[in-house]
C-alpha cells in the first residue's frame, strides 16, 4: 500500500499535526517547503524538525517515541568523570557555531556524505544569528575538539547533532549542556534514540507526552544570560 505524503504549502506557519506522521520510515510527515526561520521555528514549537540527504527534498519528521533528557539528570560513568577530571577540556557558548557545524558534517563511520548539507548549515546559522541556535562547545589547547548544537523552544532544548575529535569529547559537551541547564530547562529533545544517547541517560517519551510538555513550555523563557558567549564552567 503506498502512502501519500502530504507536500507542505507556501505558507510556512501550516504543518500536518504530528499525530499523522507514519510508523515507517518512523515519524516522517511531510515535504517540501524551504528552511526559512519562520518555518523552522514553527516546526520545532510543534515537535517537528527537518532531516533530508543532499538532492532530496527537505523531509519532515516528528518521530514517535522521542529520545529525551531531564537537564541535570546525566549517567555520567565513573570512568568518564575520571576522564573529564584528568582532562584539561575548557568548555564554551557559541564562539565557534560554524565550526561546530563543519564538524557536525564530517562522514562518520566510513560515510561519503553528510545529512548537514550547506544548505541546513546556512540556515542555522541563521537561527544562530537570531539567537534560536547555539552551539556547546569542547576545546582542548586551543583547539575545538567536540561539541554539539541545537534549537532553544521556551525552556525545551532541541538538540541537533554532535561531533567529537578527541576521546569524550562530545561527551563532555553534552555534560556541560545538562549542567547549564539544570533548572533552568524542562527537557533536552534528542529526536531519536540511538545506542550512543542510550549512555548518556538519554530516554524514549512517547511523542504524545512530548508534544504534551512542549506544548505547556514553548512559551515560557530561558534566561539570555545562560547562552551569552564565552566560556562555561567545567560540568
Amino acid at each position: 500500500m503506498t502512502i501519500a505524503l502530504p507536500e507542505l504549502p507556501d505558507n510556512p506557519c501550516l504543518f500536518p499535526d504530528p499525530v499523522h506522521a507514519l510508523d515507517q520510515p518512523n515519524g516522517l510527515l511531510a515535504f517540501g517547503g524551504d528552511l526559512s526561520p519562520t518555518r523552522l521555528m514553527t516546526a520545532y514549537r510543534q515537535g517537528i524538525f527537518p532531516w533530508f540527504n543532499p538532492g532530496e527534498p527537505i523531509l519532515w519528521w516528528s518521530p514517535n517515541p522521542r529520545g529525551v533528557a531531564v537537564p541535570g539528570d546525566m549517567a555520567i560513568s565513573s570512568s568518564l568523570r575520571k576522564w573529564l577530571r584528568k582532562t584539561p577540556y575548557q568548555y564554551r557558548c557559541n564562539t565557534a557555531f560554524g565550526e561546530v557545524l563543519t564538524g557536525c558534517a564530517g562522514p562518520r563511520n566510513g560515510q561519503r556524505g553528510t545529512w548537514l548539507s550547506p544548505q541546513m548549515r546556512a540556515a542555522y546559522t541563521k537561527l544562530n544569528e537570531l539567537g534560536y541556535a547555539h552551539s556547546v562547545e569542547v576545546w582542548l589547547e586551543g583547539e575545538l575538539v567536540g561539541g554539539l548544537y541545537g534549537i532553544t523552544i521556551g525552556r525545551i532544548f532541541c538538540g541537533e547533532s554532535m561531533f567529537h575529535k578527541t576521546p569524550n569529547a562530545s561527551k563532555a559537551a553534552f555534560a556541560a549542556l545538562h549542567a547549564r541547564l539544570q533548572g533552568h530547562a524542562r527537557l533536552i529533545d534528542c529526536q531519536l534514540m540511538n545506542p550512543h544517547l542510550a549512555t548518556l541517560g538519554v530516554k524514549e517519551m512517547p511523542r504524545s507526552q512530548y508534544l504534551a510538555i512542549l506544548a505547556e513550555e514553548r512559551d515560557k523563557t530561558m534566561s539570555p544570560a545562560l547562552w551569552q558567549q564565552g566560556e562555561w564552567p567545567c560540568p
